[in-house]
């Protein structure tokens, strides 16, 4: 999607920021030698992902956080994938630390939904699909972190699921734009609509707008 509008219902729209977490994306963070603190700079994420916070909130659109948490020593996350192993090896969002922590400015606010999970989507062991259908939601507008992992697996769940799925293009970050380019571009083709953070709230904006012009 370029400079087309973007159609929201508020009342069936939710937002799902996805592992915005120091370890992923903050220097000095576990993930400060892969390239992600580069690229999440790049992108401008952290304002992004504000922005569509704060739009989201001002149109009643519920928000949710979810976060891969571990347990001290890494307990069960298990090493059947390159993933998962370096996540047990490193140290990576271990519960009660400083890396598993939101990053400064898109931390849950009072009525946000925060969930946890030890699996690359955010619909895998958590509650997300029973709460998203409990209030009414059936189109999902994803950001966060990693563009071509956690978010691209969570997009592909939601899509099964029945959910109409939104990526945010410059509210997602991955390792560098060679990867967030073959995400956004060739593997969420046929699964996501691609859209930009202006056009997301722009989105928004336009909705509640035409609910308050509404007689009655």
């Amino acid at each position: 999607m370029t400079g087309e509008p973007l159609d929201l219902v508020p009342a069936n729209t939710a937002l799902l920021i996805v592992d915005m977490q120091n370890d992923n994306l903050s220097p000095g963070g576990a993930a400060s030698e892969s390239g992600a603190v580069e690229h999440a700079r790049e992108q401008d994420v952290v304002a992004h992902v504000r922005a569509l916070a704060y739009a989201a909130r001002a149109a009643g659109v519920p928000v949710f956080h979810n976060h891969f948490v571990v347990e001290p020593g890494a307990p069960g996350v298990g090493r059947n994938a390159p993933l998962f192993a370096s996540i047990s090896g490193g140290g990576m969002v271990v519960r009660g630390t400083w890396g598993a922590t939101p990053v400064a400015g898109v931390e849950p606010r009072l009525g946000d939904f925060t969930l946890e999970r030890a699996r690359m989507s955010a619909f895998n062991g958590t509650q997300l699909d029973i709460l998203l259908r409990n209030l009414g939601v059936s189109t999902v507008v994803v950001c966060g972190v990693w563009t071509n992992m956690a978010v691209e697996h969570t997009a592909r769940d939601a899509a099964d699921r029945g959910y109409r799925v939104v990526v945010v293009s410059d509210a997602t970050s991955t390792i560098n734009a060679e990867w967030q380019h073959a995400a956004l571009n060739y593997a969420l083709t046929n699964i996501a609509t691609i859209a930009t953070t202006e056009q997301v709230v722009a989105a928004l904006q336009v909705a509640v707008q035409l609910a308050a012009s509404k007689p009655g």
